[in-house]
């Protein structure tokens, strides 16, 4: 999500708020996240932040197992990520 990058956190929670897709309560929750754990250390002023970077790495991938004709099998493989929030303050 480059539109969310460079924004402040309280104009990106906004614009989340309204996305059609499916990331967008995701990401949402997961900037609320970060906001709470800048919030536990003293120095930082919550009104202040901004997201610096956000970006999605790639995690563990499942491996399973589909039965096909003839007795046959296919592998499936369930992918996850690990998304990362990045804030720092102007």
């Amino acid at each position: 999500m480059r539109a969310i990058e460079g924004k402040r956190v309280d104009e990106a929670l906004n614009l989340l708020t309204f996305v059609p897709q499916k990331g967008g309560p995701l990401l949402r929750k997961l900037i609320n996240s970060a906001v709470a754990n800048a919030n536990q250390s003293p120095d930082i002023d919550v009104d202040r932040l901004f997201i610096k970077n956000i970006h999605a790495d790639e995690g563990p991938t499942l491996r399973r197992f589909r039965p096909r004709a003839m007795g046959r099998a296919t592998r499936i493989r369930k992918r996850s990520s690990h998304l990362t929030v990045i804030l720092d303050q102007k």
